[in-house]
């Protein structure tokens, strides 16, 4: 018999001795009770296992990084995904809102390139020194621009000082005018000089009215780097964070303004948010998460379906130490193509720019736009037919935006100019296939909570630490490895009825009835 993974060495030990010194009573557990007398039936197997995901491609990514995040990856011995997702996160945050999208021949449907991340591991995976390394070059040019910032200071305050001349020598001119009965009109329309700021890339742990100074004052956008996500998602699921997380689904978008209105501030207006956002979580942590999200409660404006990078890859049993220089000639082309998302001109590259509209936009070409066409033909009918669970359709609905933007990314990563080309469509609609598959498991992993809830229950029927009549709240208390949360511990026990491990009864108490559980006799020890 192999440990549980909920359960900790001492407790597996002690759970051991429990069976070989109770072994004849655990057999029969529940056979001198009353349920005894019950017609059971034998219990369901209790379903488990994760749905299986596509292996990353190198070749999802552009040509400029595929090499330097290969690199990274055999270097770490980790997940190739927990490099290429935040390469594609960081990738757009350098672009933002430089230059967009239209999707259609002829509307002004536009997307932005900024994008959601999260990648999924056990704790020890590697998932933080990945997305470290991958956000190098945004950190490099955020480093650049405060040199830039400090040397535009100095010079900021050398002409604040001739201002301040200025204005005492427009004040002894103003004095002889009025002493003599001339005209001061125009002495005092002195210019005062505008203070640098210093140009942001990555922001970390901000509250959200900073986060917004922080995006009016870089129309671009910037990535928000969260080492822990799920923590983040679940303080704004509470109620007093309502209008942190409406700011939050607002800045996914890209395009929309912002205001924020304080007493003590005053107004800020951001002319469109535009937030990309990156971390990670582990496999039980979002489990539970995603178990709250599909019943209804945290998701039902779209929020965690907004991370279309989303990647949960299998853990690779082999491992091997390499111990050389990091590819100077990859790392050099991919953070060039940084780079040259931080200096690029749109007019240079084609973009083309409406008389209603100022940001910047490129096209498909013909071949590009007949298989973007036909691919977003065949969505809109799967998001239609009815055959999706809600909280995956809303999900896929976010590619509209996603696959546009990646290929938008794409092309220009590989110096391309003008229309979009077909490659970078195709190389797009790939690497959406392979999202899918990952985003199915992970809200798949919502059932998986369940299920790990009913094996932790049905250890502790095994180990004789419940008998016929418990509830849910007695068995919660316990605060046993698993079952530290009441909502999880009643999806597990609901789990365990519905497949008929356990059976439930009300009894009356003059109030609200109480629901308890006898044990079915038939399952196995």
């Amino acid at each position: 018999m192999s440990k549980p993974e909920y359960l900790t060495e001492q407790e597996y030990s002690e759970h051991r001795a429990n069976l070989l010194r109770n072994a004849s009573v655990i057999r029969v557990n529940g056979m001198d009770h009353s349920n005894a007398t019950k017609n059971w039936p034998k219990p369901k197997p209790i379903p488990n296992g994760l749905l299986p995901v596509m292996p990353f491609q190198f070749d999802y990514l552009p040509a400029s990084l595929g090499p330097w995040t290969s690199d990274i990856a055999e270097r770490m011995q980790c997940p190739p995904d927990f490099v290429g997702i935040p390469a594609v996160v960081s990738l757009g945050a350098a672009l933002g809102r430089k230059i967009a999208i239209r999707p259609q021949r002829s509307t002004d449907w536009t997307e932005v390139p900024n994008f959601w991340g999260c990648i999924i591991g056990r704790p020890g995976a590697l998932k933080s020194p990945a997305m470290r390394q991958v956000i190098k070059p945004l950190q490099r040019l955020e480093a650049q621009a405060e040199k830039q910032a400090e040397s535009a200071m100095q010079k900021y305050a050398a002409d604040l000082e001739l201002v301040k001349f200025r204005k005492d020598e427009a004040k002894k001119k103003a004095k002889d005018a009025l002493k003599k009965g001339l005209s001061t009109e125009g002495l005092f329309n002195i210019e005062e000089p505008e203070q640098p700021t210093s140009r942001r890339y990555i922001t970390n742990d901000t509250s959200y009215e900073s986060l917004g100074e922080i995006l009016a004052a870089n129309p671009y956008g910037v990535l928000a780097f969260r080492d822990e996500l799920v923590s983040l998602l679940k303080t704004l699921d509470r109620e007093e964070y309502a209008a942190t997380r409406g700011f939050f689904l607002t800045a996914w978008n890209g395009t929309d303004g912002y205001t924020f209105d304080r007493i003590i501030r005053c107004k800020t207006r951001i002319e469109a948010a535009c937030l990309s956002l990156l971390g990670s979580t582990q496999p039980g942590r979002i489990a539970e998460y995603m178990r709250r999200a599909i019943a209804g409660g945290a998701a039902d404006d779209g929020l965690i379906q907004r991370f279309s990078l989303i990647s949960w890859p299998d853990q690779s049993p082999e491992w091997r130490d390499v111990d050389r220089w990091p590819d100077s000639e990859a790392r050099r082309a991919a953070w060039d193509a940084f780079g040259s998302f931080d200096s690029l001109d749109p007019m240079r590259v084609g973009a083309q720019v409406d008389d209603f509209d100022g940001l910047p936009f490129l096209r498909f070409d013909d071949a590009a736009q007949e298989v973007f066409a036909g691919w977003r033909n065949d969505l809109e009918h799967r998001l239609r037919a009815g055959e999706l669970h809600p909280a995956l359709e809303s999900h896929l609905s976010k590619y509209r935006k996603l696959v546009p933007s990646l290929a938008l990314v794409n092309h220009l990563a590989d110096h391309g100019e003008g229309p979009i080309a077909e490659a970078a469509i195709l190389r797009a609609l790939a690497f959406a296939q392979y999202l899918e598959s990952h985003a199915r498991r992970a809200y798949g992993a919502g059932t998986e909570a369940e299920s790990a809830a009913a094996m932790a229950i049905l250890f502790r029927i095994r180990n004789g630490d419940l008998k016929d009549g418990f509830t849910a709240r007695e068995l919660w208390r316990n605060q046993w490895t698993g079952l530290t949360d009441l909502d999880a511990v009643k999806a597990g026990i609901e789990l365990l009825v519905d497949l008929a491990w356990l059976d439930q009864t009300e009894a009356k108490t003059g109030g609200r009835p109480l629901v308890k559980y006898d044990i079915n006799p038939r399952g196995e020890p």
